[in-house]
């Protein structure tokens, strides 16, 4: 008789992804109805957000705009908001191609040290978030809205820079992306 040594189990890698999915804040309630919009107001300090945004920086780094999904508006919550007879068509073709087009030019204005790149953090200047009441920007209901925070990162030399994220708006107490680099 043989007796051989088990090799110690390791834990498994995650997918790719799963770790992305960490930072997915539920918006849906158990019987499939979208949860409603709250007043709260955001937090910069909120670790989900941080979370998000070092996801938002890996997406840049990587050219993969898919990848940082999660950070962005959902579309559940823009039905709701959007006064507009086709949200969907807007979100698809503005808002999703415009964060698209801006993830793909900020991975290029990286260059070529882009891999070597560093996520600091995302500051959001919250004094200046203001609550836009139904009417106010073409939306049926309100939100939270703050304009130019940065995504601030160490370049390959280790130099401090920041890319702009023109606006974040709250969906339930939470910052989403809806701009990355200017309005359109």
């Amino acid at each position: 008789w043989t007796i051989r040594a088990r090799r110690p189990m390791r834990s498994p890698r995650p997918r790719k992804g799963a770790r992305d999915a960490a930072v997915t804040i539920p918006l849906v309630a158990a019987d499939g109805a979208v949860l409603e919009q709250t007043e709260d107001r955001p937090s910069s300090q909120s670790v989900t957000l941080q979370k998000r945004a070092a996801l938002l920086f890996r997406a840049i780094v990587e050219d993969d705009p898919a990848r940082a999904r999660s950070v962005f508006f959902p579309l559940v919550a823009y039905r709701k908001v959007k006064a507009s007879p086709n949200p969907e068509r807007d979100y698809q073709r503005r808002l999703i191609a415009n964060f698209d087009r801006d993830i793909h030019t900020y991975h290029r204005n990286l260059g070529e040290g882009a891999k070597r790149a560093r996520f600091i953090d995302l500051y959001v200047p919250e004094d200046g978030a203001r609550w836009m009441k139904p009417g106010s920007e073409g939306n049926k209901i309100g939100y939270w809205r703050v304009l130019r925070s940065k995504l601030r990162y160490a370049d390959a030399e280790g130099n401090q820079q920041s890319l702009e994220l023109t606006s974040l708006i709250s969906w339930r107490g939470e910052w989403y992306v809806v701009h990355v680099n200017g309005f359109e």
